[in-house]
């Protein structure tokens, strides 16, 4: 495949898909787009670290070649004000596993999320996001020791779909009329109007992922979070098709709080993993109360959204957190923060996040010893108080470096 600005390394190998797996050569071409604001910085930054570690886990045996490709601003000076070349989607398509760093996204105007378009563009239907604590890091939690939790947020379905109508607009008149006079609904003259689509097909996908994942990872429990008491027909059906999947597909493998306590006295069997729903609202304030109750997460869209983001700030922030984007086979993993462009090219900010998610990227590429290596090196860095201005404001004694500076530090102590 020919494109007009991308290069694809001749030195690599292309990932493929045969037997539904993955088969990773030991040179691996990975795509990767650098993100606007403060994205070369800790892009830099993180693919330092990834070839160093690489290099010390496998001794040259194995070797990452890395391909550019396109998003944000940087695409938009190369493709005549495209921010979201067709191109950067073919060659996500073809390498199969990417990784990205933070895009510009507008508040109420302007383009689309690039985020979101990519998501559905290439039907990366599961935002994947680890959130385990990790010794050292600068928590407001009393124990943060007890989160180690993974949700799965399913990505192209809900309110995030972007099916909205403005207010005034010709088509919001006209859907709003419809809703009135053949639907039978009241609601404030001149209101904006947004629809919320969750269905068995995007519920069921996503939820079936989560409870593999349980599963292949020895996870105890898959918790089913959604407003099914409010929203009984989007998400309380999120939750019916939930149980549905997990009888259908995996009873073998799963049984249900209610078996738990009727059949078992609430000790659980050996392999099983439980399945359990939780009201979002409830969820938010167990994650507080009581976060070792959960293990892995299956949710909607918003709710994912912003329990993503709460867990993140109770193991250490946005800063640090991982994330991916996936489909069956196909995954972009991405910096869970903004773009922060005050502190652009300042050589400033905590490249954990990115880091971290290209850690999550090589556990997926089966090349776990790279993601093991970052992780211990990461807890001496910080154990010995070597941190970005994040978390140097909240740790006494500690040493501040710049983004390279942790980068340094972090290598060479791998």
């Amino acid at each position: 495949m020919s494109y007009r600005h991308i290069k694809i390394p001749e030195s690599g190998q292309k990932i493929t898909v045969s037997n539904d797996q993955l088969q990773v050569p030991d040179n691996p071409i990975l795509g990767f787009v650098e993100g606007d604001g403060i994205g070369p910085d800790i892009n830099r930054a993180a693919m330092r670290i990834w070839d160093a570690t690489v290099e010390k886990a496998y001794g040259g045996r194995r070797k990452v070649h890395w391909a550019e490709l396109y998003l944000g601003e940087k695409a938009g000076e190369m493709y005549e004000g495209d921010y979201f070349p067709a191109e950067t989607l073919d060659a996500i398509r073809d390498l199969i596993v990417a990784i990205k760093g933070p895009l510009t996204t507008p508040v109420g105007g302007g383009f689309r999320s690039l985020n979101v378009s990519l998501r559905q563009e290439l039907d990366l239907y599961a935002c994947v996001r680890p959130l385990t604590y990790i010794e050292g890091v600068p928590s407001p939690m009393k124990k943060p020791e007890d989160i180690d939790i993974v949700i799965f947020r399913e990505n192209t379905e809900d309110v995030y779909c972007g099916i909205e109508f403005k207010s005034g607009s010709p088509e919001n008149k006209k859907l709003a009329k419809f809703l009135r006079e053949e639907m039978g609904v009241d609601f404030f003259e001149d209101a904006g109007l947004g629809i919320k689509p969750i269905s068995a097909f995007g519920s069921r996908r996503l939820i079936r992922k989560a409870i593999q994942y349980a599963i292949d990872h020895n996870r105890t429990s898959v918790t089913l979070v959604h407003k099914g008491n409010i929203m009984k027909f989007t998400e309380g059906a999120f939750r019916n098709w939930g149980y549905e999947l997990a009888r259908e597909e995996f009873a073998d493998a799963t049984i249900t709080e209610d078996d738990l306590w009727s059949k078992y006295d609430g000790q659980m069997p050996e392999g099983k993993v439980l399945i359990k729903d939780r009201i979002a609202d409830i969820t938010f304030q167990l994650m507080l109360l009581r976060p070792a109750e959960f293990d892995v997460l299956a949710t909607t869209n918003l709710n994912g959204d912003y329990l993503s983001d709460a867990l993140a700030a109770e193991v250490g922030g946005m800063g640090i957190a991982p994330g991916a984007n996936m489909a069956d086979h196909m995954a972009v993993f991405e910096a869970t923060h903004g773009t922060a462009p005050k502190y652009a090219n300042q050589n400033k900010v905590n490249p954990s996040s990115l880091m971290f998610s290209g850690a999550m990227m090589f556990d997926y590429i089966g090349w776990g010893e790279v993601s093991a290596r970052i992780t211990a090196a990461f807890k001496k860095t910080v154990g010995e108080g070597i941190v970005t201005y994040d978390f140097a404001r909240q740790m006494e004694g500690a040493t501040e470096v710049s983004t390279s500076g942790f980068a340094d530090a972090l290598i060479e102590r791998l």
